[in-house]
């Protein structure tokens, strides 16, 4: 009987350290689901802010708020990482940058880019 490779029982995520390139990925679906995930609250809103003079009113105080200003700036980054890392994996989709050193560089510039066009963003709404 041949003896059978060491399969770990446990596997710690944190430990692991990932490439540039799987962080861009896992970045992504997160950025991903936060947009989604926000969508409800930002058609509640504009629905809200639409029904009367009251609504539009409260619209403004939630908005004032410090939670829902952290919240923008965390959607501004997910809205940049998002189309920006959208955009790289259209084109690994077309075989353009397939090559290792490539996708680790523009994995990097994505998620640096991202985080400036969101500050960008989140200071433009702010």
């Amino acid at each position: 009987m041949s003896k059978q490779p060491y399969r770990p029982v446990f596997l710690n995520l944190l430990q692991i350290k990932l490439p540039p390139a799987g962080l861009a990925s896992i970045a992504h679906r997160i950025s991903g689901l936060l947009l989604v995930l926000s969508a409800p609250l930002f058609i509640y809103l504009f629905a809200l802010s639409l029904q009367h003079a009251a609504g539009f009113q409260s619209v403004q105080e939630i908005m004032s708020c410090w939670w829902f200003k952290g919240l923008l700036v965390l959607l501004c980054w997910s809205i940049a990482h998002h189309l920006l890392a959208g955009v790289r994996f259209l084109l690994l989709d077309m075989d353009i940058g397939m090559s290792r050193d490539v996708l680790n560089k523009t994995a990097w510039v994505v998620m640096l880019l991202g985080l400036v066009l969101g500050f960008v963003l989140a200071l433009r709404l702010l």
